[in-house]
């Protein structure tokens, strides 16, 4: 668990039956990311020694393609309007609401233990972002969705999560050892992505346009093309989190660690902040359990490229 996003320490269940695979359409635009050998991990000294973004180390990967955006609130409805599938928010009764997006807080059941600006919302979920009485907006993210309702969607579109390493590699786009995928510096007067302007926790000034979830195509795409990767919304991956990972990773298309109780979860969120969080680079990481579900957590998905099989 950290500041951006809570677990939600619920009562362990066995995860909804996944759909039938490879049964449904996958509308999100793809782009290509070539097969190549890069420096994965944190080269500029910006990372929280818990997250393990060190050390920098080689990494080779075949050359797959990638959602362009985030898979946005339509594509998760055709997807549950083909399935009946339910997610874990909507089986437990609640998810993770930042207070600043409550819109019923007369089904506030409680705070997050140590991030109180997390509330737990009965009623939140993918459709319903801020409560009950919410709606989501088709070209925005999907959020509130946990690792498991990711992979149960992978599962229905004949898609997969990208592992950390292709997950990195997409956000930086091919350029080396950058903080960010357009630089190592914010731009001066304008914003690259959507991240926390003002006081965290209470207020948000909104210089980006927004307060919560931007929609997915918003800001400039990086050099291959992919829509906010860092800032918007954090995004599941594939592997089990450790912090130690990186000293003994494999080179050649390392899939993180054997075992775990967490996943690795990449790009931060509207939530990050330098002031606490600074997580929206291309080399910061952090981790939640797998049915946990938050306001601020969403997916893109990966399949190998045609030509490299």
């Amino acid at each position: 668990m950290n500041c951006c996003t809570p677990s939600s320490d619920r009562t362990a269940s066995t995860p909804a039956a996944p759909p039938e695979h490879g049964t449904g359409a996958h509308h999100v635009p793809q782009v290509s990311v070539p097969g190549q050998e890069f420096a994965m991990g944190d080269a500029h000294g910006d990372g929280h020694p818990a997250d393990g973004e060190g050390p920098v180390h080689p990494v080779r990967v075949n050359g797959f393609e990638i959602d362009a955006t985030s898979v946005t609130v339509a594509d998760f409805r055709a997807f549950m309007e083909a399935t009946g599938f339910r997610t874990d928010a909507e089986r437990y009764g609640w998810s993770a609401v930042f207070h600043l997006a409550v819109t019923d807080p007369d089904r506030v059941a409680g705070r997050m233990a140590g991030t109180p600006w997390w509330l737990g919302v009965e009623g939140a979920d993918w459709a319903h972002p801020g409560g009950p009485s919410s709606t989501a907006a088709d070209d925005h993210p999907v959020v509130h969705v946990s690792w498991d309702d990711a992979q149960a969607y992978c599962a229905w579109a004949g898609r997969s999560l990208p592992s950390e390493a292709q997950w990195e590699c997409a956000a930086r786009g091919g350029r080396a050892g950058l903080r960010y995928p357009w630089g190592d510096t914010l731009p001066a007067g304008e914003w690259a992505c959507n991240i926390w302007q003002g006081e965290f926790p209470d207020t948000n000034t909104a210089e980006d346009g927004w307060v919560t979830t931007a929609p997915a195509r918003s800001f400039a795409p990086n050099d291959y093309g992919l829509y906010q990767p860092v800032g918007n919304v954090w995004e599941w991956c594939a592997d089990w989190f450790s912090p130690r990972y990186y000293a003994q990773s494999p080179v050649d298309d390392p899939r993180g660690p054997s075992l775990g109780t967490a996943r690795v979860i990449r790009g931060g969120s509207y939530l990050c902040h330098d002031s606490y969080c600074n997580r929206y680079r291309n080399a910061a990481r952090s981790s939640n359990t797998p049915d946990s579900s938050t306001g601020n957590m969403g997916f893109r998905t990966v399949t190998p490229s045609i030509s490299e099989g």
